[in-house]
């Protein structure tokens, strides 16, 4: 077989695959027959890498790691556009342009909400791609950009140079998908999709952008060395004819014509896959473009129209107390139905009891809604003027409506949550937390495994992990016979974890890997912990007030004692492992920086524990030491700028030899 032909072939025709699934949405494979050629593509460039090709789809699963952006100067800057809020703004706008124009026609364009990029194409190629920034200056984000599966590595027919401008979004369904993940482990949520896409641009690992599944539209030909435009249109359809995702528009040619288009978009604006918070208008001749030209901020022959949120008044029937994954409480108001934004609304979040407080929002209310950012319903006011006159103030209740645990406040937030360690509401966080690598390390039992127990009805809390058999595991979707017994050998070996692990795997609140082995190095066994006063508690370094009362309350919890008796009994051991070698870093904080080549940082981390000390992700005047390998970042700056001691990984191995 010749490789560099059979590389070739693979490339074209994956390619050729992820355009009519990404920008066509006309999927022309099944997911098995693509995931199998991408295996052998993958396979080639693993025994060749000489001929791996620039375009190559195994690009699109992220890259290494950077340390920051570096700055892209723009070789057209990226103008912004002046707003205008009203019909009456955008009919001014209109008749003070269209008698300059020698060709009077628009487009018109849905306003994306997200952020404007420019990428560049040489010889046909994407070589760099870069964030709007102040127009003229922005941050080089190739490596992520690479990620969007909807944007071509490389077109035919190209002309040497090509600059495009975009939008990258992220759709609402992976922002939904994302923030269904971070409620999973306990991360903050992003407010809405364009906040999600901005902070994703921003990771510095490709891999987390590619989990992501960002997309883009393509809404303008900034430069080209070879093509010839006399129209915007002329160019869009140019840039369909090369692959790209395109902006959807619509040419008029009045002012009635363009009004009424802008109208159409807003009513059908929760029908797209991406929020806007606008319409954009352009005149559609490149010269009359270039003959108006811009002010010092915006060109004239633009301008972006901004839809006012909708706002209606409703009556509250009810607030429901949800309980999320995590613990939290969440009231929502449930209301008569209104129409907003395109969509039939009946509920709204109030998140938490200092809202309701503030906004003084009852059962029986009128309030006035509307929706955040075009897509969430929120309340905005209550009409006291129509407040029933046997209403009462609402408070959120002291015990969990799911499974009657005590509630508590979080001391540094409005949050209140559920303190049952076997709620229903919690089951598949807390399981996956359980049997996550840092906790129990069961290999095999991830989120989807999980929820497929669950599902199946044969776990409902973490010990039952302990009581499952492998003949039933194998008749679940997508297990069998060998992976059911892999996963118990794992269940298995998890039982001799240690006390810190299972401390870790308990999720009690402030209870992290350090405190978990701090406080397994101090005490033999949990039982001893259990009955720890809070003076003993607090005598340790690193437990608070705070975190020695969320122990003891975690401890004295029915449920808590309930999940401890079973894990017992399975043999889940809950004595501490001493692997400490000698106590040289007792008191010492460590920070781990950029590549090591004989250890993970996992591993390292461990080795500093085992010495005593301890591994911190931040630099400050207290850190000890910040052992730095390759490509070393921002941490290592900090500390040459706070005067820390930094050290190579060979003198790493010399301290701990």
């Amino acid at each position: 077989m010749d490789a560099q032909n059979e590389i070739k072939r693979l490339t074209e025709e994956l390619n050729k695959h992820n355009h009519a699934y990404y920008v066509l949405d006309e999927p022309t494979i099944t997911d098995f027959e693509y995931d199998a050629m991408m295996r052998e593509l993958i396979a080639l460039e693993e025994a060749n890498p000489e001929l791996r090709r620039p375009d190559s789809p195994t690009q699109r699963v992220g890259g290494e790691a950077v340390s920051g952006f570096a700055q892209v100067r723009h070789d057209i800057p990226l103008e912004s556009l002046t707003d205008v809020f009203s019909p009456e703004e955008l009919s001014g706008f209109l008749e003070k342009t269209t008698p300059l124009l020698t060709l009077p026609e628009y487009t018109v364009e849905p306003k994306i909400d997200g952020l404007s990029m420019a990428l560049i194409y040489e010889n046909g190629v994407f070589v760099k791609g870069a964030t709007r920034g102040d127009g003229t200056v922005g941050e080089d984000v190739t490596e992520n950009l690479k990620t969007i599966r909807s944007i071509p590595l490389s077109i035919e027919d190209a002309p040497e140079r090509l600059i495009v401008r975009g939008e990258v979004y992220m759709p609402r369904r992976s922002f939904e998908e994302l923030n269904a993940r971070r409620e999973l482990t306990g991360e903050k949520l992003f407010a809405n999709p364009r906040n999600a896409a901005a902070g994703t641009m921003r990771q510095l690992d490709p891999k987390i952008v590619a989990e992501r599944k960002l997309d883009i539209l393509i809404f303008n030909v900034q430069y080209t060395s070879g093509e010839a435009f006399k129209t915007h249109a002329e160019s869009l359809e140019y840039l369909k004819s090369k692959k790209f995702k395109v902006i959807p528009y619509t040419l008029v040619r009045s002012a009635n014509e363009c009004l009424a288009r802008v109208d159409d978009i807003g009513n059908s604006r929760d029908s797209y896959e991406y929020s806007i918070d606008g319409a954009v208008i352009k005149a559609n001749s490149l010269a009359d473009r270039a003959s108006l030209g811009s002010t010092a901020k915006a060109p004239r022959w633009a301008v972006a129209f901004k839809y006012p949120p909708e706002k209606k008044e409703t009556v509250v029937k009810d607030i429901v107390i949800q309980v999320g994954r995590t613990g939290v409480l969440t009231p929502k108001a449930v209301f008569d139905p209104v129409r907003l934004a395109g969509t039939t609304v009946s509920f709204a979040t109030l998140h938490n009891q200092d809202i309701i407080d503030a906004l003084d929002v009852r059962i029986g209310d009128t309030v006035l809604v509307q929706k955040a950012g075009e897509i969430i319903p929120e309340v905005l006011s209550v009409n006291l003027a129509k407040r029933p006159n046997d209403s009462v103030p609402y408070k959120i209740p002291d015990v969990c409506p799911v499974c009657g645990s005590a509630v508590t406040r979080d001391e540094d937030g409005a949050a209140i949550r559920c303190t049952g360690a076997e709620c229903p509401a919690q089951q598949l966080r807390n399981i996956v937390h359980f049997a996550s690598k840092n906790a129990m390390d069961i290999e095999g039992l991830g989120e989807g495994v999980v929820k497929n127990l669950i599902d199946s009805g044969l776990i409902s809390s973490s010990a039952d992990i302990y009581s499952l058999e492998a003949e039933k595991i194998a008749k679940l979707e997508k297990m069998g016979a060998k992976s059911a017994e892999k996963l118990i050998a794992a269940i298995e070996r998890s039982k001799a974890a240690g006390m810190a692990r299972v401390l870790y795997a308990l999720g009690i609140r402030q209870v992290g890997e350090a405190a978990a082995k701090l406080l397994a190095r101090n005490f033999p066994n949990i039982d001893a912990l259990s009955a720890a006063t809070k003076e003993e508690l607090t005598a340790l370094a690193d437990i608070g007030d705070t975190t020695a009362d969320y122990i003891i309350s975690w401890f004295a919890a029915p449920q808590s004692q309930h999940l401890l008796g079973r894990l017992k009994d399975a043999g889940v051991s809950m004595d501490a492992v001493n692997d400490a070698v000698d106590s040289r870093f007792e008191g010492k904080t460590f920070v781990l920086t950029g590549t090591l080549e004989k250890y993970t940082r996992d591993e390292a981390a461990a080795i500093i524990e085992r010495y005593g000390g301890k591994a911190a992700s931040s630099v400050s005047k207290k850190t000890y030491c910040v052992v730095a390998g390759e490509n070393a970042g921002s941490k290592l700056t900090k500390a040459q700028e706070l005067g820390v001691m930094v050290i190579s990984e060979a003198e790493f191995d010399e301290l701990i030899k």
